[in-house]
């Protein structure tokens, strides 16, 4: 039986040195069982090679450490399969009938932890004078929204289209960056929870800087939720003439029949201020990993004609408050958090759009009251569609410069 002895060397003084312990697990394996697990990180307790293998070894490292994921090794390659339904095993068999392990891990199931580097830099510091700058700083950004004016003259607004599933939180992010500049919590777009979409007209929502202020350059296009079924939410064939302008706000939609160009109560003749300037795709981050394959390929369709057109795209990661403890505990936790960002890199494989162009939020959603973290998110969101439009008019202005050359 190998002993801790036989892996530690020893100095003249007999003085232990203590060995390095290294997961076996590598770091792919230990993402695909956190996976499984949630919003967890494995944290290595025990192994065998080091400590011993023996059950008092064991039970030393192992007792009382709360969840723990037990790994073990051996040199017989065996999967389990069946034909059927189930199958029936005893430990032997899963193990390929070799219970000789030439290594044993047990890893402890810790809560996603918070990374010392963020993965986005935001402009938030702890400080004594934390609150001033925290105010300072959502003053700023609030200003910078006012001030923005969109890069062709013909325009007056930048109109933002948001996407996304049913309960993602489209009306909820309007209802949120219009609590800001009316300086307490709103409800003017219909929102909450239902199996079908609230929403069920297209509606334009310009937000106004205080109650009798003049409205801000954006206007927010909120939409059908998608849904799986055939026939159910926002159709992807009426995504085009949303994009083009034609369709004015209040049309109430008919998900059972696509529109048609020449249907009653659309605008036959639009210019440059009708088009939507940028699309923003809403997703729940609680519910990114179960994103099913017919919402996916929904998204990928959409995405597909958005790109035709050149208008650049946005995803809006929403609820990371009820995605990560850390993130619930400390908004300002929320690019310091492993668990966030991996839902920020699954969206990005998933949807084909770059970590750049990803930003989590948090709606304002059962608070009475406005909180300057949560603003500041919302509002560092905000001035990014805006940006993105200006992208949008880049283009836009030099086609026209190119057509007038030729």
């Amino acid at each position: 039986m190998r002993t801790v002895n036989e892996h530690c060397q020893t100095t003249p003084t007999e003085t232990k040195v203590i060995p390095i312990m290294n997961p076996k697990l590598t770091q792919e394996r230990q993402k695909q069982l956190c996976s499984l697990l949630g919003n967890v990180r494995l944290s290595l307790l025990f192994k065998a090679s080091i400590h011993g293998y023996t059950g008092a070894a064991f039970h030393q490292k192992c007792d009382h450490q709360g969840p723990t994921v037990s790994v073990g090794y051996n040199s017989t390659a065996t999967v389990i399969s069946s034909p059927g339904n189930y199958y029936n095993f005893n430990a032997a068999e899963m193990h390929g009938n070799d219970l000789n392990l030439t290594e044993c891990e047990v890893y402890k199931v810790e809560e996603g932890g918070i990374i010392e580097k963020p993965w986005r830099t935001i402009l938030w510091k702890l400080s004594k004078l934390y609150l001033e700058i925290n105010l300072m700083n959502r003053n700023a950004l609030m200003e910078s929204v006012k001030l923005y004016k969109p890069m062709i003259s013909t325009v007056g607004q930048a109109r933002v289209l948001l996407i996304g599933p049913v309960g993602a939180g489209k009306s909820s992010f309007f209802n949120s960056v219009n609590s800001i500049f009316r300086g307490h919590v709103t409800s003017q777009a219909i929102s909450g929870s239902s199996g079908t979409s609230l929403t069920t007209q297209f509606r334009t929502y310009s937000v106004k800087a205080g109650r009798d202020g003049k409205p801000l350059p954006i206007i927010l296009c909120d939409t059908m939720g998608l849904e799986e079924a055939t026939g159910a939410g926002l159709d992807v064939d009426d995504i085009s003439s949303i994009l083009k302008g034609h369709v004015p706000d209040r049309y109430q939609f008919n998900p059972s029949v696509p529109l048609q160009a020449d249907a009653h109560g659309l605008r036959q003749s639009v210019n440059l201020q009708d088009r939507i300037h940028c699309v923003v795709y809403v997703m729940d981050t609680c519910k990114v990993s179960i994103m099913s394959t017919k919402l996916e390929e929904k998204l990928a369709a959409i995405r597909r004609r958005v790109n035709l057109l050149g208008i650049p795209q946005l995803v809006l990661l929403t609820k990371v408050d009820e995605a990560c403890p850390c993130v619930t505990d400390n908004l300002r936790n929320v690019y310091n958090s492993q668990y966030i960002k991996t839902k920020a890199q699954e969206v990005s494989g998933r949807l084909g759009v770059p970590m750049s162009c990803i930003v989590p939020v948090k709606n304002y959603s059962e608070e009475l009251e406005l909180d300057m973290s949560c603003d500041i998110l919302l509002l560092s969101a905000l001035i990014q569609m805006l940006r993105f439009a200006d992208n949008y008019f880049d283009e836009v202005s030099d086609q026209e410069k190119h057509n007038q050359t030729k």
